[in-house]
């Protein structure tokens, strides 16, 4: 009997660091410690980051499957930059997919009780008013950890694993992801009436799930993303605001005129 080839696996511990270590490196392109075109190497990081060179190599695989980085012509990986089209599309591309995430989670749904979670999210952040002045830092993490976990608890009641994948990917890209601009929000002309806006889509598309109403949830869903488009184009006409949302280096923006 042949003996069966050897695999090597990977020990918990090992994947730990490379999971820490892709949050690290994506955490420093995001707030600006390497800029648009920017050569990242290996060794510099590992003695950066304290670890060794194999979870460095992942993480930057992993990043530039995401799109935070390209493959240098010479080797090894740059920075990407993104352009405003680049921006605009990848969160026209969110909201196809989520609602594409809405629609199939009203045909799929089996009770009505399997919406309690997202119900608890959306109270959550209908707790938060953000009216007058700026609010404690403390409230918009929760308002961002709540606002979070509702978009990706309709991912999970859509039941399925590759449109979850596939959003995975687009949000990672900077401004992409729902919760992307929320911290500079509250310096944005309207930002009250903006985030009273989203709070009423947010009741809105949880009530058209639990009437299983598919196209009214699909269009909410596409309609709630252009909210990340709106204060976007106003963040981008002030750079003291823009420096604030994570990613903001990355933009290429237009030479002025």
């Amino acid at each position: 009997m042949n003996p069966q080839p050897k695999t090597r696996s990977i020990a918990p511990s090992e994947d730990s660091q490379t999971a820490r270590t892709l949050l690290n490196l994506r955490g420093m392109i995001l707030r600006g410690d390497f800029r648009a075109g920017d050569r990242i190497s290996e060794l510099p990081l590992v003695a950066r980051l304290g670890v060794s060179r194999t979870p460095i190599r992942l993480a930057l695989d992993r990043l530039c499957h995401e799109g935070l980085l390209e493959v240098a012509p010479a080797g090894g990986f740059v920075v990407r930059g993104f352009t405003v089209d680049d921006i605009w599309d990848a969160i026209e591309l969110r909201g196809i997919l989520e609602g594409s995430a809405a629609r199939l989670a009203c045909e799929r749904l089996i009770a009505i009780s399997d919406l309690n979670r997202l119900r608890h999210f959306r109270d959550a952040m209908e707790a938060h008013t953000f009216a007058g002045s700026p609010p404690p830092i403390e409230a918009f993490a929760h308002y961002m950890d709540m606002n979070e976990a509702f978009h990706a608890e309709i991912v999970a009641l859509a039941k399925s694993p590759l449109l979850r994948e596939s959003l995975e990917r687009v949000t990672a890209l900077p401004f992409a992801a729902p919760s992307s601009v929320v911290f500079a929000n509250v310096r944005v002309p309207n930002a009250v009436r903006n985030f009273a806006i989203g709070q009423e889509h947010h009741s809105a598309i949880v009530e058209a799930i639990e009437l299983r109403q598919a196209a009214r949830a699909e269009g909410l869903a596409r309609e709630h993303s252009r909210l990340a488009r709106r204060n976007l184009e106003a963040i981008l006409g002030d750079k003291s605001m823009l420096s604030q949302v994570p990613g903001g280096s990355l933009i290429k923006l237009p030479a002025a005129v």
